[in-house]
């Protein structure tokens, strides 16, 4: 390549090979660079996206193929043509290739399958066989294993044999004459034992392995709590069938995260890029939720109109319904966010209930003194400014909300922090205990608690 395409960037490079249309000279460039800088050019240039893939390597194809978007496989896929298209499936880790097809409709999944060679063909219908969500979906069959009774040279000629086919070889797997699994042994503790060394003598029994079964999210904290790279995959008799690694995992918790927050915002997830799913489809989404929070805040009007013959009497306590029930909403929405947070880390589980509930109320009247304090000072200045404005009873007025505050704050609380276990309990998702939710149903009973106070303090005085 000239030096001169050499001191330009790979966008520029790029657009430079495309107006000389030399395919060669094309391919030797992009099997020259980073796999994420190739995955960079499909972003910049969509329109060439499906000759990118054709003009590389196929190995070099397949690791950036599995890296993009759904979206843009889904267009590769569709401009490839069917021999390419064969090629790049069978290339594919089972895992990442699962990955893919779970996301088509059954009739384009029976076309592509029609082009995987036999035995590729066999794991992925296995694979796509397992629930979705499950561990079965993410596990790639591609590892290396060896028996208790092998020595090192026997393990390091196994390595040689089948490890460049392997998903990885930092783990080496030990299973007994019937495909149990052992045990397992870092690639490291190898390396440093004796040549001769059996490999029962190697390993320490502190197996850790998910079942096929397993929900993902599980297998996440799994990984999390053992810090290892890849884990062992078994079935119910203990039959090692594939492994999982990290990177599967990242993948995982980025598509659990990116959901967890569509939901907290009040909508369904997305399953494909924001700019690329239709506009009818994006509206689907969004107007369920949004019809349930609208069909909330009519409960909150309800309340309002219960109400109305106090407002009559006393104008003022309308002042202060937007700060009351925005102060409730709020603090449901912090701790609702904080609790499905918690529970998406592993830091607490449902049978946590109680310790969360203790510390939310402390929490709670802690944050509603505070508010409350702030709001009878506010009414005070107020007064001392305006005296017209609340007139003789404006001490009242203070107590009535600063009080509502500590108890609208405390119910906020407490309704955002339970809400997810309760939730979580039932089987449901917990983020979808989201921040609109919590808010919208705080709304309702926070102007309950607002008057129920403004009858304590004022009646016989303005009411």
């Amino acid at each position: 390549m000239s030096l001169e395409l050499d001191q330009l960037n790979i966008i520029e490079q790029f657009e430079l090979l495309i107006a000389k249309e030399d395919k060669l000279e094309i391919k030797e460039f992009l099997d020259d660079q980073n796999i994420s800088d190739v995955a960079e050019l499909i972003n910049e240039f969509p329109e060439y996206e499906a000759q990118i893939i054709a003009n590389m390597a196929i190995h070099r194809a397949a690791s950036v193929f599995k890296i993009l978007d759904i979206a843009q496989q889904k267009d590769i896929v569709k401009e490839l043509p069917s021999s390419k298209t064969a090629e790049l499936l069978n290339e594919l880790p089972a895992d990442d290739r699962t990955d893919f097809l779970e996301e088509l409709p059954k009739a384009a999944i029976r076309d592509l399958i029609k082009l995987l060679d036999p035995e590729e063909r066999k794991i992925t219908l296995a694979m796509l066989g397992y629930p979705e969500d499950s561990v079965g979906r993410l596990m790639t069959p591609d590892y290396v294993y060896v028996y208790a009774h092998n020595t090192v040279t026997e393990v390091f000629d196994t390595i040689r044999k089948f490890g460049k086919n392997s998903e990885t070889i930092d783990v080496i797997y030990i299973i007994d004459q019937k495909g149990e699994l052992v045990d397992d042994i870092r690639i490291r503790d190898v390396i440093l034992a004796a040549p001769g060394k059996r490999v029962d003598e190697i390993i320490d029994g502190r197996i850790v392995s998910l079942n096929v079964h397993d929900d993902q999210e599980h297998a996440n904290q799994v990984f999390k709590m053992n810090n290892r790279v890849a884990l062992p995959v078994v079935d119910d008799n203990n039959i090692l069938l594939g492994i999982v690694t990290i990177d599967d995992m990242l993948w995982v918790a980025n598509e659990e995260f990116s959901e967890d927050m569509q939901k907290m915002g009040g909508t369904e997830a997305l399953n494909e890029p924001y700019l690329d799913i239709p506009l009818f489809k994006l509206f689907k989404k969004r107007v369920g939720w949004l019809v349930i929070l609208f069909i909330g805040e009519m409960l909150t009007a309800t309340a309002m109109g219960y109400f109305q013959d106090e407002i009559a009497k006393a104008i003022v306590l309308a002042l202060f319904v937007p700060l009351i029930i925005s102060s409730g909403g709020n603090s449901g929405s912090q701790a609702s966010t904080l609790i499905i947070q918690a529970m998406a880390v592993g830091e607490i589980t449902i049978t946590d209930w109680w310790r969360v509930l203790r510390r939310e109320i402390t929490s709670g009247m802690l944050l509603g003194t505070v508010l409350g304090i702030i709001g009878f000072i506010r009414v005070g200045v107020w007064h001392s400014i305006f005296p017209n404005i609340y007139g003789e009873h404006w001490m009242m007025i203070g107590f009535t909300v600063g009080f509502s505050l500590i108890g609208v704050v405390l119910w906020g609380t407490l309704s955002g922090s339970m809400l997810p276990i309760f939730l979580k309990r039932l089987g449901f998702d917990p983020a979808v205990s989201s921040a609109p939710f919590v808010a919208t149903m705080v709304d309702v009973t926070g102007l309950i608690i607002y008057f129920s106070f403004a009858y304590l303090f004022l009646q016989g005085l303005l009411l």
